[in-house]
């Protein structure tokens, strides 16, 4: 599935699920890479934290290659849920990586290791609390608004996190190559002279809108073949 993200994006993912009409389910901004410049994409291990790495270590016990292990601990400010153990044990399970909704500590050891880990930063403080599990620890993991399982996909780079239904992976990743192409595309021109309101035509459409106020960008984008918005 990393070879499949090969030179896209997670923005050019969310623009695909737009274009392929599939619910954007993107993490809550500012989740970052322990180390810039990773990427990580897999199939979603969910696990949700109670307070102990017991969880974590029944739900490696299940994964499989390339997985990646997607940790639910309710977007907690005040506690890390993962560090170089819980790592080194993923990596020896051989996931793909971790993406935590919360905190990581160890970080130096961390980036050492060098599987991938996103979280929302450092806290040096572990779980200090022994909450009570729920059944469906192991089935599902909450990410923001949205609940990620063994179903989906996760995609993760620099800009952010975005999961999707794993059915429907193969033409979201299509649409966002054909995306990038000609974004790709677009950039090169605007580097060569043609502005973008050149390339859409942008003043065809302010007459259009003029004449026609109800007439939306995003319809004269269909029309002209456009990428940005749709």
């Amino acid at each position: 599935m990393l070879e499949a993200f090969a030179g896209l994006s997670t923005p050019l993912v969310a623009d695909a699920c737009v274009r392929c009409g599939v619910p954007v389910r993107a993490a809550p901004a500012g989740i970052r890479a322990v180390v810039s410049g990773q990427r990580v994409a897999g199939r979603v291990r969910p696990a949700r934290h109670y307070g102990s790495v017991d969880v974590f270590l029944e739900a490696l016990g299940r994964a499989e290659a390339g997985d990646v292990l997607v940790i639910d601990n309710g977007g907690r400010a005040d506690e890390a849920c993962v560090g170089d153990l819980v790592v080194l044990e993923a990596q020896a399970a051989g996931v793909a990586g971790l993406v935590v909704w919360g905190l990581h500590r160890d970080t130096p050891e961390l980036a050492a290791i060098g599987l991938p880990v996103f979280s929302y930063g450092s806290c040096p403080a572990g779980p200090g609390r022994l909450d009570e599990r729920e059944p469906g620890a192991l089935a599902t993991a909450r990410f923001g608004a949205h609940l990620a399982s063994s179903g989906d996909i996760v995609f993760a780079d620099d800009d952010g996190v975005v999961f999707v239904p794993a059915g429907q992976a193969g033409p979201v990743l299509a649409a966002a190559r054909r995306i990038g192409e000609v974004e790709r595309d677009q950039a090169r021109r605007i580097r060569e002279g043609q502005t973008l309101r050149q390339q859409t035509a942008f003043d065809d459409y302010l007459a259009q809108r003029a004449a026609d106020p109800s007439r939306t960008f995003r319809q004269h984008l269909r029309r002209t073949g456009g990428a940005i918005e749709e």
